[in-house]
């Protein structure tokens, strides 16, 4: 995929704020400081269009991003949203504020028809966290496609992180038949981001296939 256009849209409070859903879309959520901006950037090129902060939790709506590609240089050009959710965890707000961020979050996940996949971001230095694993067991219970992205893969060595995505996999085989896709990314390194790009490409196609044949 390579990306000509990547312009920063709106930032919505509610799911009846966002744009209209008229295109495919693709969120991103993780825990607080997991790397989701430096993610973000990597992904489409550009290295401020997610603000990256020391401070867990300053992503605090559910923040579209319009982005166009292309699958190669002579292909046609797609048009499609990325969206950039708060994260869930650790971040120093009151527990009517985390409520209020839950809700939202819901609501948009859960609500969002245009809603492709949800990149769930965990970090690659750890081993199964269980806030992380009761949310994906949640996007279960919803019915939401999801793919895991670990992330901070080059903090840790090879042996250890390999370990840990293992260890993930495992505990979710407690629950679940089939695993979801993963990933494994470094922001610094610029590692893994082809990979997701070319499962948005993959699921655009068939989305605008699935469009062509609906209008025809």
């Amino acid at each position: 995929m390579i990306i000509h256009k990547a312009a920063y849209v709106i930032s919505s409070p509610k799911l009846e704020d966002c744009p209209k859903a008229d295109r495919p879309e693709y969120a991103f959520i993780g825990r607080s400081n997991v790397g989701k901006s430096s993610l973000i950037n990597l992904l489409t090129g550009m290295k401020q269009l997610a603000k990256i902060s020391a401070t867990p939790g300053k992503t605090q709506l559910i923040n579209h991003f319009d982005i166009q590609s292309k699958a190669s240089l002579n292909g046609k050009m797609d048009q499609w949203y990325l969206v950039d959710l708060p994260g869930y965890g650790f971040a120093k707000v009151s527990a009517s504020q985390r409520k209020n961020w839950e809700k939202m979050i819901e609501g948009y996940i859960r609500g969002r028809d245009s809603l492709l996949n949800l990149f769930v971001l965990v970090d690659a230095r750890h081993t199964p966290q269980e806030i992380d694993l009761k949310f994906v067991n949640r996007l279960g219970e919803w019915n939401i496609p999801f793919a895991i992205v670990f992330t901070k893969s080059d903090k840790e060595t090879q042996k250890v992180v390999s370990a840990n995505v293992k260890a993930f996999g495992d505990a979710l085989k407690k629950w679940w038949v089939e695993l979801p896709p993963i990933f494994v990314t470094s922001a610094q390194k610029r590692t893994g981001g082809k990979y997701i790009l070319d499962m948005i490409q993959e699921m655009n196609k068939s989305y605008n296939d699935a469009h062509s044949k609906a209008q025809a």
